[in-house]
């Protein structure tokens, strides 16, 4: 079966034609240099349309977050076509990062949508010319509404940046595409003006970690930031632990039974006396000990890390690293034994 193959910027080596699939294969090998010529254009130039907005980063900027960090509403994304999906994923990045926004397709905007944009929002128009119709046919309803309007925009001297009331200029040299018509630098160009403005609200805001979390609460992310070590720890029957006066024959069956790599060693009430661990073992067997005789009293660590049933998970992580011990016994606000983990329990959580 034929394939079409348009091979853009290389006619000199081939015309666009239908290929068979050996042709293609043929063709693919022979251009091999040239792919990589290409590829590498693109990242370069797009690199350097991304490096030019630095020198764009002055009042007009913090005008613009100023206006967003006042709104009382929601930050409506606005944009068509490739803007349009650009204008999605930076709607995205704002709400996830405490600045709540959402994505309204112009086209539909005219045809009920613009319901959804109240007094009180401020809007965020994204259009590379500046001449995008669907956009341009809602400037007079916006007007009405008295919203503020933020235009995020390659020319300067179009029709949106005479009517918004902040310009951001998002103008690059030259797109990508060879032919400088498929929006690729300055849509990155436009993304990247997107996260910088999520970014210094986020930062205005005083968004935290915490609150980051918030917004993820399902994925990795949320396990390490959201989960207590009461969440993962093994409690109850799964605790290992054995008394003071247990043997050290004892405390080998309770380990290897519990599989955290130690136990814990309790006096009355349940009150942590100490704990023996895997590391204690080998340096025990060292001394040739005899295990059937010996009691762990003699042989427990007395002295030794805990953490607290309410500290994070990810708390548990740091204090493993820190001190490069692979458990923690977890004690209840009343100094009680409550639990056990590893690191094996945090990988299992998803938490490492």
């Amino acid at each position: 079966m034929a394939a079409l193959l348009f091979v853009s910027d290389i006619t000199d080596l081939v015309p666009a034609k239908i290929v068979n699939h050996e042709t293609l294969e043929n063709l693919l090998t022979l251009n091999k240099q040239r792919l990589i010529k290409m590829a590498t254009s693109v990242i370069a130039i797009e690199a350097a349309a991304i490096a030019s907005l630095s020198e764009r980063i002055d009042d007009e900027f913090v005008a613009a977050c100023e206006q967003l960090i006042k709104c009382s509403g929601r930050i409506v994304v606005l944009g068509m076509g490739k803007s349009g999906h650009i204008g999605g994923k930076i709607a995205a990045t704002l709400a996830s990062t405490g600045s709540p926004a959402f994505f309204v397709h112009p086209g539909e905007a005219s045809h009920g949508d613009l319901g959804m944009i109240t007094t009180g929002d401020a809007v965020l128009a994204i259009s590379n010319s500046g001449e995008t119709d669907e956009i341009l046919t809602l400037l007079p309803i916006l007007k009405r509404l008295g919203v503020p309007l933020i235009a995020i925009c390659g020319r300067r001297n179009s029709t949106l940046a005479a009517e918004c009331d902040i310009f951001l200029d998002v103008s690059v040299a030259e797109e990508a595409c060879p032919f400088d018509l498929a929006p690729t630098a300055s849509t990155t160009a436009t993304l990247v003006m997107g996260d910088a403005l999520s970014i210094a609200l986020l930062e205005a805001r005083g968004f935290t970690e915490e609150d980051f979390s918030r917004t993820h609460p399902a994925g990795r992310l949320g396990r390490r930031l959201l989960l207590h070590v009461k969440d993962v720890m093994v409690t109850n029957n799964e605790i290992p632990e054995v008394s003071e006066s247990a043997s050290l024959a004892d405390v080998l069956l309770e380990m290897t039974s519990k599989g955290l790599g130690m136990t814990a060693i309790v006096g009355a009430d349940r009150k942590l006396t100490g704990i023996f661990t895997d590391g204690d073992l080998r340096r025990v067997l060292e001394t040739g000990i005899d295990i059937r005789t010996a009691e762990v009293n003699d042989l427990m660590t007395r002295h030794f890390v805990t953490i607290n049933e309410q500290s994070l998970a990810v708390e548990a992580v740091k204090i493993m690293d820190d001190k490069k011990i692979n458990s923690l016994l977890v004690l209840s606000s009343s100094s009680k034994l409550v639990g056990a983990l590893n690191m094996h329990t945090l990988l299992r959580a998803g938490v490492v």
